[in-house]
């Protein structure tokens, strides 16, 4: 009797570790480990990206519809989510709606970008190199007086350097928006200078020693080295310089000096009652096309640049 009594206690123990292991397996399945996720875990996190990236996606996949869709459609209840007919000719049209000062606004655009591009990376980059290669007094409190100044806000210098302008006799040119960006940004210098000190100071040493100079060590070795870096810096500068709107709002005043995004701005004062919002959202589509793809062609080099500046010191 004792001997059945084993025989079915032990059959139940081994039904319930299978029962337990099997839970287990499925529970792994479901939800993963601490290194792997499980089946359903995925499908939760994924609909969930999916789901913020269609509604970030949104805003931009309407401006696009709208802006290949006749007028009548852009007004419709219920909204029209695809345009029929497709209107290809709402790009052209929407050059000619102020007439020939879109070029000349391009022009001033891509000047002021690249000159903010060209000197916010190589000025930035030259400040961030002497914070992390150069040791001189007083380097750690004049890298925090920099840093300080992040906290500024713009609507607080902006009076101040309008005065400068002014009494330079600079306003209404373009010499505000593409001079300052050759002294450098706090932001971008902190960028550089945390990327810089991951580099061996051994190159510096041994560059030294064959008789490199300062300026040779900074061009032959630490700025190839760097190219993550300074990409992500310039693709910042690029995005920010090619959208920027508040400081040429306030420096210029001719039409022949505006930049892409003051004739954005006045896009709308040609039309008279209706406002060809078709037309406009075409213009918004083209002035949006250089920063997709300077984001598209430096993906690498920028993501890249993220990790390494925000993951080491």
């Amino acid at each position: 009797m004792d001997v059945v009594l084993q025989k079915e206690v032990k059959g139940a123990r081994r039904r319930a570790n299978a029962f337990a292991s099997l839970r287990r397996r499925a529970y792994i399945v479901l939800w993963g480990t601490a290194h792997r996720m499980g089946l359903l875990k995925k499908v939760l996190v994924y609909s969930m990206l999916i789901t913020l990236a269609a509604a970030f996606a949104l805003p931009l996949y309407w401006m696009i519809s709208t802006a290949l869709k006749p007028l009548d459609q852009v007004y419709s209840i219920p909204p029209q989510w695809f345009p029929n007919p497709i209107m290809w000719s709402n790009f052209p049209n929407a050059l000619k709606v102020r007439g020939a000062p879109v070029l000349l606004c391009a022009w001033n655009t891509i000047q002021y970008t690249a000159s903010g591009v060209l000197g916010t990376t190589l000025s930035s980059a030259l400040v961030a190199y002497a914070f992390a290669r150069l040791d001189f007094p007083g380097k750690n409190a004049l890298f925090m007086l920099i840093l300080s100044t992040l906290m500024i806000p713009f609507a607080v210098v902006m009076v101040p350097q309008f005065i400068i302008w002014y009494r330079l006799g600079w306003l209404d040119t373009l010499k505000p928006l593409m001079i300052p960006p050759w002294f450098g940004g706090a932001f971008n210098i902190f960028l550089l200078r945390q990327f810089f000190l991951t580099l061996p100071k051994d190159y510096d040493e041994a560059a030294l020693i064959d008789g490199a100079s300062r300026w040779g060590i900074f061009w032959r070795i630490i700025v190839p080295l760097s190219k993550p870096a300074l990409a992500t810096v310039a693709v910042f500068a690029f995005v920010y310089y090619w959208n920027d709107f508040l400081a040429p709002l306030i420096i210029i005043s001719s039409e022949e000096n505006f930049v892409l995004t003051l004739y954005l701005a006045n896009f709308k004062l040609p039309f008279i009652g209706q406002i060809g919002w078709n037309l406009y959202m075409a213009a918004a589509t083209m002035f949006l096309v250089p920063c997709l793809l300077v984001f598209f062609f430096a993906q690498k080099l920028f993501v890249r640049g993220i990790v390494i500046t925000g993951l080491k010191r």
